[in-house]
């Protein structure tokens, strides 16, 4: 989970969000609520049921390929014991696991919100928080290529009283490449966004952002809440010691490792460099709490994950730091 999904501006968060992520990888699926349990052992030849025809003289010696001594029986009784006592457990495990299996995202039900942020700090120069997190760049805007995050440049300009044109590049390729028009009372953005891929054809979606909170000009933060759900997302919940939990997500491709104690757990994967730990722990008995920090111990997100009553409907709640609405993902059990 990180499946943010936002403008790929901020290419820091590029590859957790789904926007220029790559098709989700298949995983193979867990199979909790199956169990094969079986003993080995030679037969006993016409053993009467241990529960049954257990006459007072059942301990008299017999020959021993008819009959069983009292203590066969006991034996028996047992191990057919522990035998129930394996397959109750196990039944237990699985029922205060109810979130184990494969889910896969809802597109149609989802909402998806953005938020940037624009701050000015003199005449022609402004920072910019595309994730909306505090991990901006500041940019003069005159139309150059200027240092980003993570090796990208970063080009804002002026091409009108409320238009700026924002093109981000990486290596000296073109990344992407956006139209902002500000509307006459200062209270919309709207954004003509152009996604430029290595191999294909660019394609263009606009986007509508209101201002939330006091600002003037492009100067302030920027929420929207009609963000294109166009992508597949699958979670495999897998049984992790004792009562714990491994999450596999497609789409960040992390792999997090952890039990319902509250504490940061390493996470594994090909973004594990950026999201490096995670936490969870129970709300109650159809909800947890999962906390993702990045690599300098500081929280990403908080995610709210809650089951519905008939179990078939995973609905998550996923809270940005700094970002004032959240973004709604649901899913169905596969």
């Amino acid at each position: 989970m990180s499946f943010s999904v936002g403008q790929p501006y901020h290419y820091v968060d590029a590859v957790i969000r789904s926007r220029v992520s790559t098709p989700d990888s298949q995983f193979p699926t867990a199979n909790f609520h199956g169990f094969a349990v079986t003993t080995q052992g030679e037969p006993v030849r016409d053993a009467p049921c241990p529960y049954h025809n257990i006459s007072e003289d059942s301990d008299r010696t017999q020959p021993q390929d008819s009959r069983m001594t009292r203590s066969d029986l006991t034996f028996v009784r047992h191990s057919q014991l522990m035998l129930m006592a394996v397959l109750t457990a196990a039944t237990v495990s699985a029922a205060e696991n109810p979130f184990v299996g494969e889910w896969k995202l809802s597109q149609s039900k989802s909402k998806l919100t953005d938020q940037m942020k624009v701050a000015k700090l003199d005449d022609n120069r402004y920072a910019f928080d595309f994730a909306g997190d505090g991990h901006g760049e500041t940019i003069v805007i005159d139309g150059t290529d200027q240092p980003g995050n993570s090796g990208t440049t970063l080009a804002v300009t002026l091409e009108g009283p409320n238009a700026w044109r924002v093109v981000r590049k990486k290596d000296g390729r073109k990344l992407l490449s956006a139209a902002w028009t500000l509307s006459a009372d200062g209270q919309t953005l709207t954004d003509n966004y152009t996604n430029i891929p290595s191999s294909g054809s660019p394609t263009t979606t606009k986007y509508v952002y209101s201002r939330h909170g006091t600002g003037s000009g492009f100067a302030g933060t920027w929420v929207t809440t009609n963000m294109a759900v166009d992508f597949d997302l699958v979670l495999q919940f897998r049984p992790y010691e004792g009562d714990g939990l491994s999450i596999l997500d497609s789409a960040s491709k992390l792999t997090r490792n952890v039990k319902l104690d509250g504490k940061d757990y390493p996470n594994a994967g090909e973004n594990a460099s950026i999201l490096t730990t995670s936490s969870l722990r129970r709300l109650d008995a159809l909800t947890l709490e999962l906390t993702d920090k990045r690599s300098d111990a500081k929280i990403f997100d908080t995610q709210e994950m809650k089951l519905s009553q008939d179990l078939k409907t995973l609905t998550v709640t996923q809270r940005i730091t700094g970002r004032v609405v959240p973004s709604i993902l649901v899913f169905e059990r596969q």
